[in-house]
């Protein structure tokens, strides 16, 4: 049964820090690729700020993103999950908790992020390598 820490192990841990401003946030984002961001003061975590924050909560807000500290922006009702976590327990966990992403942690302290794209990428991955062994097998039991 494969679990969380298959998916995160090796992965820097990518984050920002609640007093920097969102525009600072966002051009880490940006250059990252990502479409979420764990937030810390110090290793304590302090939430998540989205695409989703940044459109609700700044740009809909009209807020000044140079100006405005995404401590205030950020969400902060976060669920995490821990590395022992098997894929099922994650995907339940984003589903009840209506996210596409979640802090993992270990021993209580954050290590990584997960996101839905990480569990489906997992997941065809895994069905793909089934696929090719299967397709051996039938190729092999020919001959």
């Amino acid at each position: 049964m494969s679990r969380v820490r298959d998916i995160v192990q090796d992965r820097e841990l990518y984050y920002a820090e609640e007093y920097q401003t969102v525009a600072a946030v966002a051009r880490k984002m940006a250059e990252l690729h990502v479409g979420a961001i764990i937030i810390l003061s110090g290793h304590q975590l302090r939430g998540v700020f989205s695409e989703r924050d940044l459109m609700k909560r700044v740009v809909l807000e009209k807020l000044d993103p140079e100006q405005t500290l995404v401590r205030s922006v950020m969400s902060v009702d976060i669920s995490t999950v821990d590395e022992s976590a098997t894929l099922e327990e994650a995907m339940e966990a984003m589903q009840q908790h209506n996210c596409r992403h979640l802090p993992v942690t270990r021993g209580g302290t954050v290590i990584s992020f997960l996101s839905m794209r990480d569990l489906m990428n997992y997941e065809l991955a895994r069905k793909t390598e089934e696929l090719h062994h299967m397709r051996a097998y039938i190729h092999g039991a020919g001959s």
